[in-house]
């Protein structure tokens, strides 16, 4: 794209950006977005610290090109190190005490700032554009005493003595918000962010101490006329989960996925850091709804064997943030998709499971299997059995356990192989370790035929999950008594 094109879109996008209205409310899940779990990408997990205009703008047309964002991937979502920062002193601000961009990262086009240029960017492909902040002001505003916009106030009339959680860059300190000027300064930052085209923001490093931070810059957000998600970060307590729904589209529920295994991006995660979230998804499924959902980090599937994940681990991952409709945020590098990786990615009926915005309760429980189910429709529920073990496993559930009105010939679907027939009895089949039946099952009416393929998957497992005893050996039965997955 020429300089002289991309200069006319950014003005157009942040000229419509003025006129962007929706209706606020006195919370944010209801500010208009983030009803359905949110789908996109992330810089952290690959670029880390040295994310460039360039290389986010790759990114953004692979998720294009590879026909992610045609499924309903929007979101490029910029995390740290955008932001100029010189040392301990804090990041680098503005005449108002706002973070500036790091101009060698993101130059400048012409007027026009290199976030705001890349955000223009992303919006020009029908993407969405994300950023990511941290709570506090910056020690150098306290320093110069900058000005609040719109205000007699400074910042050192509003700023504490309390370190803020800036994991990377360091020197923020705390907001008093009993200060005038206080709400005023936050309110000053969400304008200038929605001002670049900013949709989403992350804010990190927050906990219980930070929820007037939370509160103000949701409230700030709802101000610009913008929509703007809020996401929180990370490992937020269960305790506080009243606050994270009243303010927040979203919230981390845990610490980074990422394994950090080495100096490199790769490997992105492994299967430890994969199997604690079970428990996570397990606990924070009550908190859960359309337009604030549990957040149980990035998706760490896309570089094949660099992901640190094998093919089952990864369709595991997948099914448990979509049983848990969690925020689908891909980590890996778009722009050398393994082709495998991206069949799992773009595979509709597992991204429908995510984005019925439905959380999934934890029916089983063992150090050896887990069942997760959820009832969509009165006749219709989805299964997730997972193998936590090492080794292929035949898993089965009775169809008497599945809290719908069956008939005895009713219609299971293979979410993964998309494999289906009538089954009646047992619902299950062969696991391979660390994998995964993602069944769809629906009740048929008496009389009905909705008969469909069977067979063997690639995995080992009985295709349409129908509970094949192919194998020797006792089944390994998820019975739970009079449990049933899909409630009452």
């Amino acid at each position: 794209m020429s300089r002289r094109l991309r200069a006319a879109i950014v003005a157009v996008i942040i000229g419509l950006a003025a006129l962007w209205t929706f209706s606020a409310s006195a919370s944010a899940e209801s500010n208009g977005v983030g009803r359905t779990p949110v789908m996109g990408w992330s810089s952290w997990d690959f670029l880390r610290h040295d994310p460039t205009e360039a290389a986010v703008e790759a990114e953004a047309q692979a998720m294009v090109s590879s026909g992610l964002a045609a499924v309903g991937y929007r979101y490029v979502n910029l995390d740290d190190y955008w932001y100029a920062c010189p040392g301990p002193q804090g990041p680098d601000v503005d005449a108002n005490g706002r973070w500036i961009p790091d101009a060698a990262q993101f130059p400048s086009q012409g007027t026009v700032n290199g976030i705001a240029s890349t955000a223009a960017y992303v919006h020009h492909l029908g993407l969405k554009f994300g950023i990511y902040i941290t709570p506090g002001i910056s020690l150098q505003a306290v320093a110069q005493r900058t000005q609040i916009e719109g205000t007699p106030y400074t910042a050192n009339q509003i700023a504490t003595t309390t370190p803020e959680r800036n994991y990377n860059c360091h020197g923020m300190v705390g907001i008093n918000y009993a200060k005038p000027g206080a709400q005023a300064f936050v309110d000053s930052w969400a304008d200038e962010l929605a001002s670049w085209g900013v949709d989403y923001v992350k804010l990190d490093g927050v906990g219980r101490s930070d929820i007037d931070d939370i509160k103000a810059w949701s409230q700030a957000l709802r101000q610009t006329h913008r929509p703007i998600g809020l996401e929180l970060s990370n490992n937020l307590s269960i305790s506080d989960a009243s606050a994270w729904q009243q303010y927040a589209n979203g919230w981390r529920t845990g610490p980074d996925i990422d394994c950090y295994c080495s100096r490199t991006s790769y490997p992105l995660t492994d299967w430890a850091n994969v199997e604690q979230r079970f428990n996570e998804v397990a606990a924070w499924a009550p908190y859960g709804h359309p337009g604030a959902f549990n957040d149980y980090d990035s998706i760490e599937v896309g570089n094949g064997a660099q992901d640190g994940l094998t093919p089952p681990e990864r369709q595991t991952q997948l099914s448990l943030w979509a049983l848990g409709a969690a925020p689908l945020i891909l980590g890996a590098d778009l722009t050398h998709l393994n082709s495998l990786d991206l069949s799992y990615l773009l595979n509709r009926s597992v991204i429908a499971v995510d984005q019925d915005g439905i959380d999934a309760r934890r029916i089983v429980d063992t150090s050896t299997a887990q069942l997760f189910a959820k009832r969509e429709r009165s006749d219709e529920g989805v299964v997730g059995l997972f193998n936590m073990t090492s080794r292929p496993r035949l898993l089965t559930v009775t169809q008497a356990q599945l809290g719908l009105p069956l008939t005895g010939h009713d219609h299971l679907a293979n979410l993964w192989t998309g494999a289906t027939r009538l089954t009646g009895g047992r619902v299950g089949g062969i696991v391979p370790a660390h994998g995964v039946l993602l069944l769809r099952v629906t009740a048929v009416a008496a009389g009905s035929s909705a008969a469909g393929s069977s067979g063997t998957s690639s995995s080992g497992a009985s295709s349409a999950g129908g509970g094949s005893s192919s194998t020797g050996g006792a089944p390994a039965a998820l019975e739970s008594g009079a449990l049933s997955p899909f409630g009452a």
